[in-house]
This record gives C-alpha cells, sequence and structure tokens, in this order.
C-alpha cells in the first residue's frame, strides 16, 4: 500500500477554534481523537478573528439578553438563518465565553473587574467580550493549551483529498502530507468537517492559501448538501494599499471603537442612505462625532456599525462616484478621536494593538495620526454544509460540521462577532454529537479499492507529461467570481460565470505539475482546484437562483426583496451525474415562541 493508516473514533478535519473545540469536547467524552491541520497548528484562520465574540453576558449594558441577541442575528440574516441554530446560539455564547475565560483565556476587563464588552455592527448593544484586537488569537492559544493535555493526536500540514464511506456512512478521509507528499488514510466512526471558509476562490480576499472550500466540497462529494451559498460576506473594510496587501482585514473593531468612514471629499458618507429599519430614528447633530449616530436614544450606535453588507455597498457607491480614496477605496479614521481623548495615541495603541502594527510595518501609516484607506474583501461565507441544529450532523450519517463550513445559523449575512461564539457553542454540539454516534454505532469498514482510486486520482497531475498550468486556471478562476459574481451582480454575468467555470473545470482535468511529491506547491493546486470550480459553481447557481436582493446578495436586476424567496434557502447538491444542482426549500426552525420574540424585540 502507498499510504499509512491510522485509527481513531472521531476525526475532526480542520484546528481552528470550532476544530479544537470539537476535538476538547469528543476528547473530554472518552473518544479517541485525531485532529488533521491543512496548515500548522496554531496558524488558523480563527487568529484574524479580531473584535472579539459576540454574547449577550450584559456586563456593560445589564439590558442585554439572549433573546435580544437572537433577535438582533435573525435581523441581520435576514430571518433565512435556521432558527434553531440562532437561538442554541444566543443562548449557550455566554457560558462558552465564561468557559474559555475558566480555561485560562484573557479577556480585557471593566473597572470592576467583569469582562469587557464593545460595540459592533448590527448589535443593539455592546455585546463582545474581546483581548484588545487580538482575540481570535487568544482563543486558539487558549483551546491549543488547553486541548494538548487530553491526548488528541494532531497531523500538521496535511490536506485532505477525498472523504472514504462505508456505504452510505462516513468512514474517515484519504489526505496527504504537504512536506512530502506522504498519503495518509485515517480510518474513523465519524468525522467533524470544521475547514473554515472559500476566499480563494476570489481575487481580493482577507483569507489566506487554505481557503479553498475543501470542507464544503468534501460533504458535498461524500453526499451532504450545502445551504445559502449565494451569501458571500464583503466585510467592507480590507486594507488597498499597497498591493502587496490588498484584501488583508482590517477590524471592525477600529469602528467599534470610534473609527469613522470619509471619502475623498471629507464627507462622512454612511450618514446618507440608513436602512428603512432606522427610519425616523435618526440623530440630532452628526457633526458633533461618532457618538450621536442612528438608533434609539437608549441603545445609539454610529453608522458605521450597520450590518456589513450595508457598508460595503455604500463604499463601493462612493467609488463609483468618484469620491474614493486615491487607491480605490474609503478613508477609515481612528485619529479624530483625539479631539475627545487626551491621550489619544496610548489609547488607540492599547485598543488596537495589532492594527497599528499592521498599518505602521505594512502601509507606512500611523493610524493614531491619519486615516486609513479600507475598501470591502471577500471575507466570510454565510452558508455551508446543511446540518440539524441539535447535533451538527449532516444527511450523511457520522458526518458533522461546525464553524464557518456549516451553514444555517447565519442567514443572508453575519453580524460582527456572531463567528468566534459560533465557533464556541457549535463545535462543542458537534464534538459532543460525533463521540456519542462513534460510541453507539462502533466501527466501519473501508474498501481498499476506494482507496486506491483515490490515490490514483491524487497522483494524476504529477503523471501527466503535459497539462495546464494549476496556478494559471486558480487565476482565472478568481478574476471570474471577483468580476461576475462580486457584490453586485446580474442574470447574464451569472450565466456568463457559469459557462466560464465549465471551461475551467474542463481544463483543470489536464492540470499538470511537474516534478515529485516532495515540496510541489503545484500538485496541491492542482488538486485544490477540484474543491474550489465546485465550491464557485455552487455559489453561482445559488446566486442566479435568488432573484432578489437580500443581506450580502446584492442582484443588480432585481434590487427588491421578494416576499416567497424571504421564506426559503437555497440548497444545493450533487446529482446521481455529479452535476451541481440548486433549489429552493422552506426556511427551518422557527416556531411560534421564537417568532414571538422576534415580534417582542422589533
Amino acid at each position: 500500500m502507498g499510504w499509512s493508516t491510522r485509527e481513531c473514533d472521531v476525526l475532526v478535519i480542520g484546528a481552528g477554534g470550532a476544530g479544537l473545540r470539537a476535538a476538547v469536547e469528543a476528547s473530554s467524552q472518552g473518544a479517541k481523537v485525531t485532529v488533521l491541520s491543512k496548515s500548522l497548528l496554531g496558524k488558523a484562520h480563527t487568529v484574524m478573528a479580531e473584535g472579539g465574540m459576540a454574547a449577550s453576558m450584559g456586563h456593560v449594558d445589564d439590558r442585554d439578553n439572549w433573546r435580544v441577541h437572537f433577535s438582533d442575528t435573525m435581523r441581520g440574516g435576514q430571518y433565512l438563518n435556521n432558527w434553531r441554530m440562532a437561538e442554541l446560539h444566543a443562548r449557550e455564547a455566554p457560558d462558552r465565553v465564561r468557559e474559555l475565560e475558566a480555561w485560562g483565556a484573557l479577556f480585557d476587563r471593566t473597572k470592576d473587574g467583569r469582562i469587557l464588552q464593545r460595540n459592533f455592527g448590527g448589535h443593539k448593544y455592546p455585546r463582545l467580550a474581546h483581548v484588545g484586537d487580538r482575540t481570535g488569537l487568544e482563543m486558539i492559544r487558549t483551546l491549543q493549551d488547553h486541548g494538548i493535555h487530553q491526548g488528541i493526536d494532531f497531523l500538521m500540514e496535511t490536506t485532505v483529498v477525498r472523504l472514504l464511506k462505508d456505504g452510505d456512512r462516513v468512514a474517515g478521509a484519504f489526505a496527504y502530507d504537504r512536506e512530502r507528499g506522504r498519503f495518509h488514510l485515517v480510518h474513523a466512526n465519524a468525522v467533524v468537517l470544521a475547514t473554515g471558509g472559500i476566499g480563494r476562490a476570489y481575487k481580493v480576499t482577507s483569507n489566506s492559501w487554505e481557503y479553498t472550500g475543501d470542507g464544503h466540497a468534501l460533504a458535498l462529494e461524500a453526499g451532504a448538501e450545502l445551504v445559502d451559498m449565494e451569501f458571500i460576506q464583503f466585510h467592507p473594510t480590507g486594507m488597498v494599499w499597497p498591493p502587496s496587501v490588498r484584501g488583508i482585514l482590517v477590524t471592525e473593531g477600529v469602528r467599534g471603537e470610534g473609527g469613522i468612514l470619509t471619502n475623498s471629499e471629507g464627507t462622512r458618507f454612511m450618514f446618507d442612505d440608513i436602512p428603512p429599519l432606522y427610519h425616523g430614528q435618526t440623530c440630532d447633530d452628526p457633526e458633533e462625532g461618532w457618538q450621536y449616530v442612528i438608533g434609539d436614544k437608549e441603545a445609539r450606535r454610529p453608522p458605521e456599525l450597520l450590518t456589513r453588507d450595508h457598508v460595503a455597498r455604500k463604499i463601493v457607491k462612493e467609488v463609483k462616484a468618484g469620491r474614493g480614496s486615491p487607491h480605490g477605496g474609503a478613508f477609515l479614521d481612528i485619529a479624530w478621536i483625539r479631539k475627545k481623548i487626551k491621550d489619544s495615541e496610548g489609547h488607540i495603541k492599547k485598543k488596537l494593538p495589532s492594527m497599528y502594527h499592521q498599518f505602521k510595518e505594512l502601509a507606512g501609516v500611523d493610524i493614531t495620526k491619519e486615516p486609513m484607506e479600507v475598501g470591502p474583501t471577500t471575507h466570510y461565507v454565510m452558508g455551508g454544509i446543511k446540518v440539524d441544529a441539535d447535533s451538527q450532523m449532516s444527511r450523511v450519517p457520522g458526518l458533522f460540521a461546525c464553524g464557518e463550513c456549516g451553514g444555517g445559523l447565519h442567514g443572508a449575512n453575519r453580524l460582527g462577532g456572531n463567528s468566534l461564539s459560533d465557533l464556541l457553542v457549535f463545535g462543542r454540539i458537534a464534538g459532543s454529537a460525533a463521540a456519542q454516534w462513534s460510541s453507539d454505532h462502533g466501527g466501519t469498514h473501508i474498501d481498499e479499492q476506494q482507496v486506491t482510486d483515490v490515490e490514483a486520482f491524487a497522483l494524476a497531475p504529477l503523471e501527466r507529461q503535459q497539462g495546464e498550468n494549476p496556478y494559471a486556471i486558480q487565476h482565472e478562476l478568481q478574476d471570474v467570481m471577483q468580476d461576475l459574481v462580486g457584490i453586485a451582480r446580474q442574470e447574464d454575468e451569472l450565466s456568463q460565470a457559469l459557462d466560464r467555470i465549465g471551461e475551467l473545470r474542463t481544463r483543470a482535468e489536464t492540470a499538470h505539475s511537474p516534478g515529485n511529491r516532495e515540496y510541489n506547491p503545484g500538485w496541491h493546486t492542482a488538486l485544490d482546484l477540484r474543491h474550489l470550480l465546485t465550491i464557485s459553481e455552487s455559489i453561482t447557481r445559488s446566486a442566479l437562483g435568488r432573484r432578489e436582493s437580500r443581506g450580502a446578495h446584492s442582484r443588480v436586476d432585481h434590487p427588491e426583496k421578494s416576499d416567497s424567496l424571504g421564506e426559503v434557502n437555497t440548497v444545493t447538491r450533487l446529482d446521481d451525474q455529479g452535476a451541481v444542482v440548486a433549489e429552493h426549500v422552506p426556511v427551518v426552525g422557527r416556531t411560534d415562541e421564537l417568532q414571538s420574540i422576534v415580534k417582542e424585540m422589533g
């Protein structure tokens, strides 16, 4: 055999916040756990989540509670969320934050010593527990330190090629290590996918190289369904200059701490075109500063903290109108608070240390003295693997998903800060359910021919004597998605994108990566293409079928919301021929009790 074999009860694919939390939970229940990470341990995308984790602890405003958080999440998601997932998330998030603190996480504190919480977009009250602007890093540090004592087996820098099955049931995964190219067969009773997002399908993204939609595509190929893949979040504030750092995230915490957005004329444009939800609640004096905001007087928020889809579209509007910054974005100014705070420089460095160093080192900008240039960047996919809310299991027996690759919680648009608490809440649920499934259903069997076939597929790019350059195909795909399936979409461009994706898929079948298996990134790219193309088609078909504008999905040719489409999610799957198909299904998890909470909260 050309592979090594490992045995475990639960295989967790992905070592970010969701994967680590799932692994810790499964291990604590007695399961033998293997965690497989595409990158080095500690480099998960969770570390880029800077602003904080949303949880209705009420430490800054005691009127906050899970019902308000639930209602905010549903409103942000335009009510396409899985209602039960949104309820579980809002109810359990405070306990998960306190648990993380008990495991050693060091949060910023209030004057009386409680965990400090800050404002964030779409949240009615200050709700984000944070550690400066390095919250995700603290989460990963804490989970790794806690998990390392659980006896968990780690495989780092290892990429999954395909999930393996025993009949209808998932039975493990076939993978390779990226350094030497050696193959690994991990035989498991249950598999938890926690692989993150799909950002590398786009040209401008905050996501690093690992985010090629692996978990989404692996689940589809195994027989699972995806939900709401048309909803791609373009974070309004990524770096736009210099070109080498274009797309790198600028945390929403800058705006949460008072940062304002202005155009090239110095106008604070976010006060224009306030969404109907906020009409009749305008401020008294917008010129006074960021404290005078849109919202009721008991829960004031700056307009820069409206939902991310709205802010992103407003920046694009200014750029298209010729009022953008010199490099095609807008200005984000936190330095203005020197008018309000005596030691503003020290305050900014304390509250936003990562942002200060990021702009100082990468762009030569001192954010304590001058504004930043920012613009929208592909950041997050609200859609993901369709799962049961209470177990996180997909329709494939034994296959679970959590974190960004799991779908349902966020609906049409994710609120900032909900991602980190999402990782903890549903990572725990997935790990617990996977361990229980393994215990209840026993072992699996893997047919060796199945493994041999996957091995042959993986080696094909190396064995071809000639063929297409995989980098060229990926770059063309990124251009197609950026230009035709970006922030503003329309039918003719989406149809054109589908044709282009089909052409690229045909070319990818002949992708050629000369050399051997050791240290061969061309080979890795050739294998990633299968996942990228599948996910890009799923996004595009979902966007084509939703003929309306809602949340993060904006159709130029259908600018209004559709009443009928407000009641359905888009589900994609592979048909018997392996083609991506999309259909609409009713929104799930809605109950009279939850609807009454939304109505009560306005």
